[in-house]
């Protein structure tokens, strides 16, 4: 979508827009003049920077591999409002963006993303703590603690399971939609407590609401801040509501006279504020949400794709039940599997394992940010000053022929001793973060995404179809230009499924 294409679908703003111009003049001067002063040794894109940067925001994986195409150099710079940006290439530039002290990744999502919403942005006072710091330290303490991942499966199983009760016995659904469905309810579950998971119609209009925040995030709101288009005031009015819904709920459980293990009980009783918990809650969300759904629903087409692979998981988890429950046992499907300990979940699955590593090659090939805060830093002898953005295609990596053999194909065995092929090269394997920035969340990902695929395996029989409900001619391929849901590129999938064990 061009630049004006978007403005003539929203017909209403562009007598505002017109009146913008003399500040985009202004900033287009600004930047001929710093790329005059600056040390010249990376590339600048030329032309009018907003419209320069316009694509970066609408197909950002386009954006950066159609201008590294046009050179052999290993990085390039580009203005994002008064922002400079750098995007970088090669395993020099992949080592120095995962592991250099002087780099932010929350500095680099909030101006270059955008989504994620923030309490500030309503004027609640969240008296917030120490950052990603302090957040990161909650998710460990919260999230990868095995007695509270223990106490929390048999209730992730009941949600999951009352989710699929929905699907009926069988059928056709959107992995794309119903799949997202099932990660947000777990993501609600370990984020919040047992009255809200419980709530399907809250859960549902919080998940809306999250939608909303997903695709406020537009050219025109990120370009033009200041701007009161309509993506800004969703984004306000969103989350202005979900503040409003998920303070009712943690003040119900802050009157509460007997405490429970939920998160926000915890929270409570280290002594957080109200809106402490809330923004907490709600970084959780879009923390876990985007890529352990995307992951999901990708899992499962690679699966119902590739019938070798499909059985071979089956089996390991038809074993898995087999060796860790009551096969004798009269209870759901669920209520067995909520029973196998934790330690198998994680420790016990080589083969799941695989699939989900592949899966994280072939559909997280988005673009990891950063902002440099402190230090000058020299990478391929291009300098990177202080206050400058770093954009990197995952890609760089994931879909690279010199690490990967036909990075195109889905082909787990690539991990296995003998091959690794992930080994090649320095952070060859991006999907859980690396160096200083791995992914704190990476446990109760796996987790959600393993009882997913063993719920879909055990419970049900199902393969890819197209909208005729024929299989798909050709692997399904993850659009590289979503950033919401990577969707199939094309045609789109979907899972033609029966019910075969209750």
């Amino acid at each position: 979508m061009t630049f004006l294409q978007s403005l003539s679908e929203d017909k209403s703003e562009v007598i505002i827009y017109a009146s913008s111009a003399i500040l985009a003049l202004g900033a287009y001067l600004l930047y001929v003049a710093l790329s005059t002063s600056a040390n010249g040794s990376i590339k600048k894109l030329g032309g009018f920077p907003v419209l320069t940067a316009w694509t970066f925001f609408t197909r950002r994986y386009d954006f950066i591999w159609d201008n590294f195409s046009k050179s052999s150099d290993p990085h390039f710079k580009f203005q994002v409002l008064q922002h400079q940006v750098v995007a970088l290439r090669g395993e020099e530039a992949r080592q120095t963006f995962f592991d250099s002290k002087s780099l932010d990744s929350l500095e680099g999502y909030k101006i270059l993303m955008g989504a994620a919403p923030s309490l500030d942005d309503i004027q609640v006072d969240t008296q917030a703590r120490e950052g990603v710091s302090w957040f990161n330290k909650q998710l460990a303490t919260l999230f990868t603690n095995k007695q509270r991942l223990t106490d929390s499966l048999p209730m992730l199983f009941d949600d999951i399971n009352r989710r699929m009760e929905l699907w009926g016995k069988e059928g056709r659904i959107d992995p794309f939609k119903s799949i997202y469905d099932l990660v947000f309810q777990m993501t609600t579950r370990i984020a919040s407590c047992d009255e809200l998971s419980k709530d399907l119609e809250a859960v549902q209009e919080i998940q809306d609401l999250y939608w909303t925040l997903e695709k406020s995030a537009t050219p025109t709101a990120l370009l033009l801040p200041w701007f009161p288009s309509r993506a800004k005031k969703n984004k306000e009015n969103a989350t202005r509501e979900l503040f409003t819904k998920l303070y009712g709920f943690v003040e119900l459980r802050r009157a509460a006279k007997v405490p429970t293990s939920d998160t926000i009980d915890i929270m409570i009783g280290q002594g957080l504020s109200t809106p402490e918990i809330v923004q907490f809650i709600l970084s959780v969300v879009f923390a876990g949400v985007l890529n352990t759904g995307i992951n999901s629903c990708w899992a499962l087409v690679f699966l119902a794709t590739q019938p070798e692979w499909k059985e071979k998981v089956k089996a390991e988890v038809d074993a898995m039940i087999e060796k860790h429950t009551n096969t004798t046992s009269h209870e759901p499907l669920h209520k067995r599997l909520s029973a196998v300990p934790v330690s198998v979940w994680e420790d016990e699955m080589p083969d799941i394992e695989l699939v989900i590593r592949e899966t994280l090659r072939l559909a997280f090939t988005g673009t990891a940010l950063r902002r440099n805060l402190t230090d000058e830093i020299t990478v391929s002898r291009g300098v990177i000053k202080p206050g400058e953005f770093l954009a990197y295609s995952i890609a760089d990596a994931h879909s690279n022929p010199d690490i990967y053999s036909r990075p195109n194909d889905f082909d787990p065995d690539r991990f296995t001793a003998g091959r690794e092929e992930d080994k090649k090269s320095t952070f060859a394997f991006l999907g859980w973060g690396a160096g200083r920035h791995p992914c704190t969340g990476m446990k109760m990902a796996k987790l959600e995404i393993k009882v997913i695929v063993a719920m879909m395996l055990a419970g049900y029989e199902f393969t890819a179809v197209d909208k005729t409900g024929r299989p798909p001619k050709t692997l399904p391929q993850p659009d590289r230009n979503d950033i919401h849901q990577a969707r199939p590129i094309g045609e789109h999938v979907y899972l033609q499924f029966k019910r075969i064990v209750e």
